[in-house]
């Protein structure tokens, strides 16, 4: 008790017993700002290396799957040239006229050698990519216009009709007649079979895309350019992509038949030449040749498919 003033001061004695608080109060605020420490160290994103190792984890992790896949198929096709290497030397068939595949290879090589393979297969490929070209230039646009506006597809859909079940060697001495035995003839034959499936399956795939994608994107209050953009033609990639890797095969099927019928280079004229000259181990040779396009055209044009549906999530079994 002051005595002047006649009031109680109260002292706080650190080492008093009940002064509790702060030794308490004390080691929490150092936990909390150890904690507060460590969440950032926790939260910070991955660095280079850690992607690095992770992607490499997954790639690991894939791996023994990807190997099975390409024995597989490496299998099957190594199933394939043994029965035909020893079909013929066992007597099964004919070896006059299925001779055994060391021989094809050998003639195959020999045809590379001379330039003889080269120089037709070039010639092959520019009509096909020619035509090809084409018929994807004209194919998509008519197709995503008759899929998306109905007076274009009631002023064309007769006359479509009409054209498509017409088979495309049918027509290849109307094309000769008209255009000449020249190359004009057979890129208009390779334009002609290849844009059907390009078309059909582009009208398609624009009629048939999702009701729900065009109510939502409505609702955002899209234009029908921006409409068309974002939602109609992503969705159309697949079933598009579809027509045109049959137009790619057709290409190259009916550019050989049109090649047997009147050519001086080309694959089909390397065949149907050596047919008639029975070289029967070149005739084979050719063959595979236009096989081995075939399956890297194809792949080719499933890589850009993946390309451009990136978007797509992927269906796992």
């Amino acid at each position: 008790m002051s005595p002047a003033t006649g009031t109680t001061t109260a002292t706080t004695d650190p080492t008093a017993p009940g002064t509790t608080a702060g030794a308490v109060s004390e080691p929490r605020t150092t936990a909390g700002a150890s904690a507060s420490r460590e969440a950032p160290r926790r939260a910070a994103p991955l660095t280079a290396k850690a992607k690095a190792k992770a992607r490499a984890g997954d790639a690991g992790r894939r791996l023994p799957g990807l190997l099975l896949r390409a024995l597989t198929k490496v299998a099957a096709i190594a199933a394939l040239l043994a029965v035909w290497e020893i079909a013929p030397r066992a007597g099964l068939v004919d070896r006059t006229f299925l001779p055994p595949f060391n021989e094809v290879a050998r003639a195959w090589w020999e045809l590379l050698a001379d330039g003889q393979l080269t120089d037709n297969a070039e010639a092959s490929l520019v009509r096909s990519f020619s035509g090809f070209g084409l018929a994807v230039a004209i194919g998509v646009p008519l197709g995503l216009l008759i899929g998306r506006y109905r007076l274009v597809a009631d002023l064309l859909g007769p006359l479509l009709e009409v054209l498509r079940n017409t088979a495309a060697l049918a027509l290849l001495p109307v094309f000769v007649l008209l255009l000449g035995i020249g190359e004009t003839s057979k890129v208009s034959i390779v334009l002609y079979a290849c844009t059907w499936p390009i078309l059909l399956n582009t009208i398609s795939a624009v009629r048939n895309v999702d009701p729900t994608l065009l109510k939502l994107a409505k609702s955002m209050d899209l234009s029908a350019l921006r409409l068309f953009q974002k939602v109609i033609l992503p969705a159309s990639v697949p079933t598009v992509f579809t027509g045109i890797r049959l137009a790619g095969a057709s290409s190259i099927l009916v550019l050989v038949a049109a090649e047997m019928v009147g050519a001086k280079e080309g694959l089909g004229y390397l065949i149907n030449a050596s047919q008639y000259n029975f070289a029967i181990p070149q005739m084979y040779a050719g063959i595979l040749t236009i096989s081995a396009i075939g399956v890297a055209f194809n792949q080719l044009l499933v890589s850009v498919e993946r390309r451009l549906s990136s978007w797509r999530v992927p269906v796992r079994g």
